[in-house]
């Protein structure tokens, strides 16, 4: 996002919606690393969570955004298909990763802040998926000297910039 702040889409199931739900970068990299299998050196806070559950016999059911306000998407988190705690959107996003636990929307959240995406920007959206899904920081690295400013001492030539 121009803003550089990490977003994320949670596409309809059965329908072209998505829900734009902006985290903070932890919540992104947690969310990222259960996407990936990433499994980091010692547990993060959401691996911890998925372990006490099954330590204490429980089950995450299925996660539920609950509500939109002042801008702040509310989640539920259903233990065992009954009792209900409250969480950040993110936060249930990445536990509901590392469970394999559905992700659900109230109706009403999808008809107040979902988008519409033509299956035109869909199939980019996917292509782009697909690019990331295939590469790696290496491919963007390059030998000393391929551009202007690889080498010590170089400066790159910046174009100005109206301030």
């Amino acid at each position: 996002m121009p803003t550089n702040q990490p977003i994320v889409l949670l596409r309809e199931r059965d329908g072209g919606r998505y829900l734009p739900i902006w985290i903070g970068a932890a919540e992104a990299a947690a969310i990222t690393y259960a996407q990936q299998g990433v499994v980091p050196p010692r547990p993060l806070t959401h691996d911890l969570m998925r372990d006490l559950l099954a330590v204490l016999g429980h089950e995450l059911t299925e996660v539920r955004i609950v509500a939109l306000k002042d801008s702040v998407f509310h989640a539920a988190l259903i233990i065992d298909g009954k009792s209900e705690i409250s969480s950040r959107a993110s936060d249930a996003i990445a536990l509901a990763l590392r469970t394999g636990s559905k992700v659900l929307v109230e109706s009403s959240i999808l008809d107040e802040a979902a988008i519409v995406v033509s299956s035109e920007e869909d199939d980019e959206v996917e292509r782009f998926k697909e690019f990331l899904d295939h590469v790696s920081a290496e491919d963007f690295e390059g030998e000393p000297g391929d551009q202007p400013g690889d080498r010590p001492g170089d400066a790159p030539d910046l174009p100005d910039r109206p301030d």
